[in-house]
């Protein structure tokens, strides 16, 4: 086979032995739904991309896109009187059907949600063959194709074999030799942290709570971020500490383990250079901010420390260290048991939610100039990391929040409330 999984890839694969690790993006259109010109747009851009035919050898870690025709589903719902709900509903239901496990297998799952002024097109996808990043430029295809819109520049075609990340070791071997000495901190830390609830039952269930920002409330985050000096991911994972806290109240009498840690996804492209840029697969790394979040302590004051413990871990390119804990827990997996397997990464790299943030308005700007307003939300898959991961999608002035909870860790009602508490913060946010 011509091409071998990367790091995080491989990552995915054993974790999707346990449980489905998919990603399910949808785009809204305000266009009348065509369905055959859907199906003939999907399969003309697939087979043009060369996205069909995928063939995947787990055990070697290796896979080829063989080509031919496209056999990709496309499930049409009508939305009747609540399309939203439904939406929602498959949504779930997408992140929690599993993608066959190996051989020739088809990684996309296209659906359709009639609405009364167009449409939601949703894709899901087996996360390990493709970043989010990828999907949005699929979809961007997609919508254009099904469109009629004349592409503003001639696209970069998809590169479905791009380098591993020995490549990017390679390139980082300094930021990697000088991030070794913070090894002992990364520890200590997970030493000092609460270990997040993850059952030993197995059920990876999926839920999935949505939340919009409105024109009014994205604002007043960009505003507060520039105003304290900070990304707008630090005040995401500031207020991510703060509502977290009140769920775990016993680490407050814990002997050692006090600390409450979050993480955050970290898209590594540009670290692997020019030759990554059309990259379809996923090039993640990520990292963790560690804080024992009394109850008095105001937001601003965490989120600076949160803009601290960042700006350190981004100066000196620390996310690349997780790449190697990764690599080091593969070589721990074979010997492990299914049980051991399920709390593997909660017993020794605690974390309690991660965010993964996507800015379209710098991935897809061409949509400004389109002649009708365009809709985006995603959701993410928990797996073992972490048993909630937040998704953050930002297009235009609108931020759309998907927040993913392992159903045998935290239930429905306590992650919408949760989420309300996300939403409460950024409303009452004062710059």
């Amino acid at each position: 086979m011509k091409g071998r999984l990367n790091l995080f890839q491989a990552a995915m694969v054993r974790w999707r032995e346990m449980h489905p690790y998919n990603a399910v993006h949808v785009v809204t259109l305000p266009q009348a739904l065509d369905v055959p010109r859907l199906e003939a747009t999907i399969g003309r851009q697939l087979e043009g991309l060369g996205l069909t035919g995928l063939t995947l050898d787990r055990r070697r870690l290796r896979y080829e896109w063989t080509g031919g025709a496209a056999a990709t589903p496309l499930s049409v719902l009508p939305g009747g009187a609540d399309p939203q709900s439904l939406l929602r509903a498959e949504m779930e239901r997408q992140l929690n059907l599993a993608f066959p496990a190996e051989g020739r297998i088809e990684p996309f799952r296209f659906f359709a949600v009639e609405t009364a002024t167009g449409f939601h097109l949703g894709l899901a996808y087996d996360h390990l063959i493709a970043g989010g990043d990828s999907i949005v430029r699929l979809l961007q295809r997609l919508v254009e194709d099904y469109c009629g819109i004349v592409p503003a520049g001639a696209p970069l075609p998809p590169d479905l074999y791009p380098p591993r990340y020995r490549r990017l070791f390679g390139r980082q071997a300094f930021a990697l030799a000088r991030g070794l000495a913070s090894w002992h901190a990364l520890i200590a830390s997970c030493r000092r942290s609460a270990r997040p609830p993850y059952p030993k039952d197995g059920d990876g269930y999926n839920g999935v709570v949505f939340a919009c920002l409105e024109p009014t409330e994205s604002a007043r985050l960009a505003k507060t971020a520039h105003a304290w000096g900070m990304t707008q991911n630090d005040i995401f994972l500031a207020i991510m500490l703060k509502t977290l806290s009140p769920q775990a109240p016993e680490r407050r009498q814990a002997t050692r383990r006090r600390d409450l840690a979050v993480g955050s996804i970290v898209n590594v492209r540009r670290d692997f250079g020019a030759r990554a840029a059309a990259a379809f697969v996923p090039m993640l790394g990520s990292f963790r901010v560690a804080h024992p979040v009394p109850d008095d302590m105001p937001l601003s004051e965490l989120a600076r420390f949160v803009w601290s413990e960042t700006s350190a871990i981004k100066r000196r390119k620390l996310y690349l260290q997780t790449l190697l804990a990764i690599g080091l827990s593969g070589l721990q997996w074979r010997f492990l048991s299914n049980e051991e397997r399920q709390s593997f990464h909660a017993k020794n790299y605690a974390v309690w939610a991660g965010i993964t943030p996507l800015q379209l308005n710098a991935l897809w700007p061409e949509a400004k100039a389109y002649p009708f307003r365009l809709g985006y939300v995603r959701a993410v898959s928990t797996g073992p990391l972490s048993p909630i991961v937040v998704a953050l999608t930002t297009l235009g002035d609108i931020v759309e929040v998907a927040l993913s909870f392992r159903r045998a860790a935290i239930d429905r009602h306590r992650a919408e409330g949760l989420l309300a508490d996300i939403v409460h913060c950024i409303r009452n946010l004062a710059p």
